[in-house]
């Protein structure tokens, strides 16, 4: 247990800013404090001690059974407000069956601010396994921890009670990265754009940062990161500080958009130990769509980045790890357990693995194109991108649903809505319902057999022409934003030779590999492939980057879930091998 870390008693100096409810924070009974006491161990807390600081791992919880704890946070909690010391401010109050925690918790990643004692009196004190252990066994106390830790988290984001300051143009294709990486992975952050912020020169005088060095992360008050990486940030943030990439997992997934989130809940869930491996942030392409109206269960529509923050904490809660910011760049395939290299140089293992590494939308055959990239031209209609289209025209080139869902959504900001296609409809490739919504909204229009032939701007997109493919005539117009949704390339690349693929690229699977490409893959004898696995042993392939598969977030969630069953298989095989050996 760590010992406790005293400071000196504190007023409580302001009422506090996120108001208390009982669903954001509910008052246990004295049954379900017994239930939880059997987890976890009493002790006394003495008024002024301070239980959690800011930036230390969160892998404590504590009930108060007397007593009040609360939690503030430093006015300047990352050193930009003012040069003077100001008063903390109050976050929220605990009292007696009342507990602290919010999703981050889950991951053992760092805190935002800091608990202390402002009454003497006694907790149970919680460590994180044996949170996870309570929250995997105890189906209510379950429901009414995560359904806290999830509230708590979104009030945070709202109230920007985060550790970090991004300083920035929101005209830049890396400032925009940054900000849609801290938005996806669900970290509350202060932005101050050079644009719109007077005395943004303040801030980075204080940092010692030029202009010319943004954009700038500074994080938790004291690194300041200058245009840095994901990984970076990742890294100083504390984000994969709670896991342990020398350990052999049962089962290793790649990619955490919706198959690879599927697949760790249903591994995870069912007893086995799973490391998932995601180079950006949770939900893969579909966490950047703005709104999914045709998923079970959902009838008013769920955004992706909401459906993937709930699937990542469900992942959590039964103990399956997510390594962010670290993509696979290597797969060796020559042994079992089978090996796979992370762009941070780490190696992570694991006796079964799962590809879910999705595919990308593909580029505009334009040579001004990579120059335009995040500077105009966008791959994602997120709230980020559209704050930046409020009351201009945009155009959407592409026909499927992800095209559809962001014309809609667009539509609701944007003077007016283009959407360009190449072929003479949207029916082969687009849900009835979005082509009805795309018919019934006034400011979309749809430009069938057109494409765009040029982009052009000095620092940013200004112009974009388009042609008529029937007529031969383009039209020019000062649009600024482009978002690009075409046909999407499978992310296999890194694959190294060691996977059979098809014509295009995507993996192939189960009966779709032929008898050559199994001896070509030296397969051994006695069974065939299950249904999912690849022309590998024990690598399975589910979602988008599965040859055959349907470009869907149910099908992507189904094939997931249906790879486990075939993992657990493949693992009873091994250990009946090693049994033999």
């Amino acid at each position: 247990m760590t010992a406790p870390k005293p400071a000196p008693p504190a007023p409580r100096i302001s009422s506090p800013v996120i108001a208390s409810s009982e669903s954001l924070n509910p008052t246990l009974n004295d049954a379900q404090i017994e239930r939880i006491a059997k987890h976890g161990q009493r002790r006394q807390i003495h008024e002024g001690e301070v239980l959690i600081h800011p930036g230390e791992q969160t892998t404590r919880l504590f009930i108060v059974i007397d007593g009040e704890l609360t939690v503030v946070r430093s006015r300047d909690v990352v050193g930009v407000a003012s040069d003077e010391a100001q008063e903390p401010e109050v976050v929220i109050v605990f009292g007696p069956g009342q507990f602290n925690g919010e999703v981050g918790i889950l991951s053992g990643r760092r805190g935002f601010v800091e608990i202390r004692a402002t009454q003497p009196g006694e907790v149970i004190e919680v460590e994180r396994d044996q949170l996870l252990a309570l929250v995997q066994t105890d189906s209510e106390l379950s429901e009414i921890m995560m359904r806290a830790f999830i509230l708590r988290r979104v009030e945070m984001i709202a109230h920007r009670f985060g550790d970090v300051v991004l300083v920035g143009s929101s005209h830049t294709s890396e400032t925009l990265r940054i900000k849609e990486f801290l938005t996806r992975n669900g970290h509350p952050f202060t932005s101050i754009d050079l644009d719109q912020h007077a005395d943004v020169q303040d801030v980075l005088d204080r940092f010692h940062v030029t202009v010319k060095d943004t954009p700038v992360v500074i994080c938790r008050g004291e690194s300041v990161l200058r245009n840095p990486t994901n990984q970076q940030i990742a890294d100083c943030l504390g984000f994969n500080d709670a896991i342990d990439e020398t350990q052999v997992r049962d089962l290793l997934v790649i990619g955490a958009g919706p198959a690879g989130l599927a697949a760790a809940v249903y591994a995870a869930s069912e007893g086995l130990d799973v490391l998932v491996v995601e180079p950006n942030s949770p939900g893969g392409q579909a966490g950047s769509t703005s709104k999914i109206e045709n998923y079970l269960g959902f009838p008013t529509g769920i955004s992706g980045q909401e459906l993937a923050g709930r699937a990542f904490a469900q992942a959590q809660k039964f103990g399956a790890e997510i390594l962010i910011a670290q993509g696979a760049t290597r797969l060796l395939c020559d042994r079992v357990p089978y090996v796979v290299e992370t762009g941070a140089g780490t190696r992570v293992s694991a006796r079964v693995v799962v590809i879910a590494t999705g595919a990308e939308y593909r580029r505009l055959p334009l040579d001004s194109l990579k120059r335009l990239d995040g500077f105009g031209v966008y791959y994602s209609a997120t709230a980020v991108e559209a704050q930046l289209c409020r009351d201009n025209e945009v155009i959407i080139v592409g026909g499927g649903n992800s095209a559809g869902q962001a014309a809609v959504y667009l539509s609701q900001t944007a003077a007016r809505v283009h959407v360009l296609v190449r072929s003479d409809g949207l029916a082969a490739s687009m849900s009835r319902y979005l082509i009805r919504r795309i018919e019934e909204t006034p400011n979309i229009t749809l430009h069938t057999r057109t494409e765009i032939v040029a982009l052009d701007g000095k620092d940013r997109l200004e112009h974009v022409r388009w042609r008529d493919m029937r007529t031969g005539e383009t039209t020019d117009r000062a649009i600024g934003n482009v978002f690009v949704m075409t046909g999407a390339n499978p992310n296999t690349a890194w694959l190294n030779g060691c996977i059979a693929l098809d014509e295009h690229g995507f993996i192939k699977t189960g009966p779709a590999l032929s008898a050559e490409e199994l001896r070509e893959a030296s397969w051994p004898p006695g069974r065939a492939p299950f249904l999912l696995e690849t022309s590998l042993p024990g690598v399975f392939a589910a979602g988008d980057v599965r040859s055959g598969s349907v470009k869907r977030v149910a099908s992507a969630v189904g094939d997931g879930s249906i790879a486990v069953s075939f993992v657990h298989q493949v693992l009873a095989q091994q250990g009946a091998v090693a049994g033999r050996g």
